[in-house]
Parts: C-alpha cells; structure tokens; sequence
C-alpha cells in the first residue's frame, strides 16, 4: 500500500489553510445544515457528509462534525451533515435525500462496505463527486479517501503493549485481543499493524497469544461480555490489545469487577476523555491520538475544491484490496499517548483541560504536566 503522509497538494493546500477554525459550535443532534451566505459565488455545489454513529466512538460527534462544520463555515459553502446513528436503511436515505437536495459531492464514513458501495454507486451515476472519510469502501472506487496511516495506527498500538508489558517485567505474557468491527476495514488494518508486532512475540514463544474476539459494529456493550467470557476461559491473561478506547474501557471494567485493573495492560486509541482518564487512573496503558482536525481539514479541503468544479491531485494513493486499484488518499500520522505525553493531546485542543481533569483526575493531571 502506497501511503502520502499529511501533505495536501498544492490546490488543497491553498483551500487548507482558510480552513481556520471559526464561531460555528459544535453540532450534537443528527443533521447540521448551512446555506452559503448570499456575498460567497453562486458555483460553488453542496456538500452533503454522512457520519456513521455517535456510540462507537465520541469523535464523530464531539471532533469530526465540529472541525468540518467550521472548516465549511470558513470556506462559505452549503453543507448538510448528517449521522446515521448505525443504521444502514438510514444512511442510504440519507444519501439520497442528499443527493436529491442538490448535493455535488458526498463525504461518507461508511457503516460497511456494502451499504457504501451501493450509495457510492448511486451517487456517481447522479454526477456527484465522493469521498470516502476516515474508513475505505472496498469495491467503492470513491474519488478520494482520507484518513489516517491505519496499519501505523495499529503498529503504535502493539509497540506500546509490548512497552507496558516490558514495564510490568512480564515474563511470557497472555496476550488477549479485542478487535474492531469485523466489516470495518479499519479494523483490518488496526489488526494488520499489531499482528505485525506481536506476532514474532507469539512465534517465538516470548508472549503466548490468547483468546481473540471481533466486536461486532465496536459495540461496546457486546464487547464488554466478549471480555468476560475471554477472562473466564483464561484468568491468567497479562495483555489486552484493545482496538480502541471504547473497548478498551469495556475490558477494564471487567478487570475492575475482577480487581485486576491497573495490573492487566490495556490499549486504545482515539484518545478519548475516558481513555486519557483511564491513562491517568494507570488502568490503560495507552491510547493513540488521531489528529481529527488535520484529518477534516484534508477532507474539506478535498471536498470545497470539488464542490467548486475544480479536480484536485491526492498527495499519495491506496490499493483496494478488492477492486485492486489504487485509490487518491490523503494519511495523516498518528500519535501513541502515555501517561507522560497526554498533555500532548490537551495542547492540541482536541480535548480541555476542565474536561480531562475534573475531581479524582485533577491530582493525576497535575502530576501529568497538563497545564
């Protein structure tokens, strides 16, 4: 896989940089729309966003739908952002009330390739321009993809298990994994990335691997049992490879209930209050931070220059497994997080300190560096 890392060409480049942050707030419910303010250029098509859920992970509606709302509120074009709360009969519906509204371009994270494909598929029959946001769909052949190196994201995720363990002076540790959605190709590349590490460990008998679950649509609930189960087939697990913070957090609430927390290593990822609280605590051991505001920029940027009738170039591209073309991208690089480097995701901004460190935390965040 060719990956092109953070830089956008010279066009979106040149829209990325309008893309300041500006007074919009934060959209909380389902739909967010804009109309163009009357002084902006008539040419300018409408771009319609669809986000996949609001409980697999908090991004989507506390960081993506923020950043991309302000970086098209900046760029003076009409949008309409909309999530699908898990729920593939609506997020079609979606895409074609879009589509049938005005929209040239189509921004979706999809919920599995095959709802995807088939609303990429109608779109570009209707002359709208697509873009696959944050997840590939495989067989899509969507315009352009943007996200994040996920098989890196994947690699920091088995580095920083085998960090923790090795801090813990484990010796031939039990090593479960909690994976992501199996029709989420993400979770293919997360997997993709730790295997790549922690593999050799099993292979050569320096870790034992141990039980192994998908959590089907990262439904945090489902893999909350899925851990229980894992634990009471085999108590004497030393590891969790957790794919992201959600999960991440079911598996420490069983080790809590087992008063095993803090002893157990568990990863993340998306940097998460919860997750960076649970760092704090000492109850995970580490998260992998995911600018998501380089990630909507990029998109946005990718997305204004098409609603403006213009055809950007891609600073890299992706083969799709399945189609076995590749695919104009934009990956950006991820960020593994400590104890030591939260404060790194503070100064960012992705989240606040008064967020982070309210009662029990403000102690640990003093100790942490977070100013």
């Amino acid at each position: 896989m060719r990956k092109g890392i953070l830089s956008l060409t010279a066009a979106a480049a040149a829209l990325a940089l309008g893309l300041t942050a500006c007074g919009g707030e934060s959209g909380q419910t389902s739909s967010t729309t804009s109309t163009a303010e009357e002084s902006q250029p008539a040419a300018a098509g409408k771009i319609g966003v669809i986000l996949p859920d609001s409980k697999s992970s908090a991004r989507w509606e506390t960081a993506d739908r923020k950043y991309l709302q302000e970086a098209f509120e900046a760029a003076g074009v009409e949008y309409d952002i909309q999530n699908a709360q898990n729920d593939k009969t609506a997020f079609q519906t979606i895409a074609d009330q879009m589509i049938t509204n005005g929209a040239t371009v189509l921004m979706i994270v999809n919920l599995d390739s095959g709802t995807g494909k088939t609303v990429i598929d109608k779109a570009r029959s209707q002359g709208v321009a697509t873009i696959d946001y944050d997840r590939l769909t495989l067989g899509g052949n969507a315009a352009y993809y943007v996200s994040f190196d996920n098989e890196k994201v994947g690699q920091l995720q088995g580095e920083g298990l085998v960090k923790c363990l090795a801090d813990k002076g484990a010796e031939k540790p039990i090593v479960a994994y909690l994976n992501g959605s199996p029709t989420d190709n993400n979770a293919t590349l997360f997997k993709q990335g730790y295997d790549g590490v922690l593999k050799p460990k099993f292979d050569s008998g320096e870790y034992v691997k141990g039980p192994e679950q998908s959590v089907p649509d990262w439904d945090n609930a489902q893999a909350g049992t899925l851990f229980e189960q894992m634990l009471t087939s085999e108590p004497k697990i030393a590891g969790v490879l957790s794919a992201n913070d959600g999960l991440g957090n079911a598996a420490i609430t069983v080790l809590k209930k087992n008063k095993i927390n803090g002893k157990v290593p568990v990863t993340g990822q998306d940097a998460t209050v919860q997750g960076l609280q649970n760092i704090l605590a000492g109850d995970q051991c580490m998260t992998v931070y995911k600018a998501v505001k380089k990630e909507a920029d990029a998109a946005a940027a990718l997305a204004v220059a098409l609603a403006k009738g213009e055809k950007p170039a891609a600073s890299g591209s992706v083969k799709d497994p399945e189609t076995g073309q590749d695919v104009p991208a934009e990956l950006l690089e991820p960020q593994a997080i400590y104890f030591d480097n939260v404060k790194d995701v503070v100064a960012d901004g992705y989240v606040t300190k008064e967020e982070l460190c309210t009662g029990e935390f403000a102690e640990k965040c003093t100790e942490a560096g977070i100013q």
